[in-house]
């Protein structure tokens, strides 16, 4: 089985380059495509000097977002190689050769296995899957405070972890392997979304076609959250991106009404307007 992984970048030159130097003479990957999604610095001219028989740099006309950034990388990787697997993988991640075999091995030996990805190590916490929100959990995940709550019950019990593979509605987007035709299925990513939401999206996308996501208990992976995000975007402009995709969400993938539309909406002003206010009164206490 051939496999590519497509690793995105944006103004971030150093922490590509650290998991290409890491990657790089992986025998089980056949290709690396390293996407950079139209950098404002020079990073692009940077990572070309990686270019050979194996690894591909390109750059995209405009940065239109994560999924569409990765979407131009997984279609070049089909359009000019043939595979049958397909990473999507951040730049801040570390991964051993080992690690990526036996998610092959998983996606060769149980047809069932649609999207594969491990268990991913991040600031001292383990994240391996979650089940798909309902409305009442986008609701009370707008509320402060209340959403730390909200988020926990998305998350299954550690007992369900127990065996080998573990079945998941959603898994971590900063690391996985989906076969090919299955995602040319689901139409790759959907990019309606600039940041966020992107796995659960597929995750229902998967469910629709009664494809099944999961998690290899067996494997595990270093994530360091949110190198890029953290670098280019402030903590309130993280949120607005955050419930922008959120509200896409539920009206493409949960198609609810105008009154929930209303609710969720009404709520998230809320908060936003409760983040300002403390976010100005604590700023004379940080500097």
């Amino acid at each position: 089985m051939k496999t590519g992984i497509v690793i995105l970048n944006y103004n971030d030159y150093e922490t590509t380059k650290e998991m290409l130097e890491n990657i790089k003479n992986y025998k089980v990957l056949d290709y690396i495509v390293v996407v950079d999604n139209f950098s404002k610095d020079n990073s692009y001219e940077k990572l070309l000097k990686y270019e050979n028989k194996k690894i591909k740099v390109i750059k995209t006309d405009k940065n239109r977002g994560y999924a569409y950034g990765n979407n131009y990388g997984v279609k070049y990787l089909i359009d000019n190689y043939k595979i049958d697997n397909i990473i999507i993988s951040n730049p801040d991640i570390i991964v051993k050769e080992e690690a990526i075999e036996k998610l092959v091995k998983d996606l060769k030996e149980n047809k069932n296995i649609s999207l594969i990805a491990p268990v991913v190590h991040q600031n001292g916490e383990i994240s391996r899957g979650w089940k798909l929100p309902r409305f009442i959990d986008e609701v009370l995940s707008n509320m402060n405070y209340i959403h730390r709550f909200a988020r926990k019950k998305l998350f299954y019990n550690e007992d369900h972890y127990k065996e080998e593979f573990s079945k998941v509605d959603v898994v971590s987007g900063c690391f996985f392997m989906i076969r090919k035709d299955v995602f040319e299925e689901i139409n790759f990513f959907d990019e309606g979304t600039f940041l966020y939401y992107e796995e659960n999206i597929i995750g229902h996308k998967l469910k629709d076609i009664n494809k099944e996501s999961y998690v290899d208990n067996t494997v595990s992976i270093i994530h360091n959250e949110s190198v890029l995000v953290n670098k280019s975007i402030s903590s309130i402009n993280k949120y607005k991106i955050l419930k922008t995709s959120q509200k896409y969400y539920e009206k493409n993938y949960n198609h609810i009404n105008i009154f929930k539309m209303f609710i969720l909406r009404f709520v998230y002003y809320i908060s936003l307007i409760v983040s300002y206010l403390i976010y100005f009164i604590t700023k004379p206490f940080k500097k």
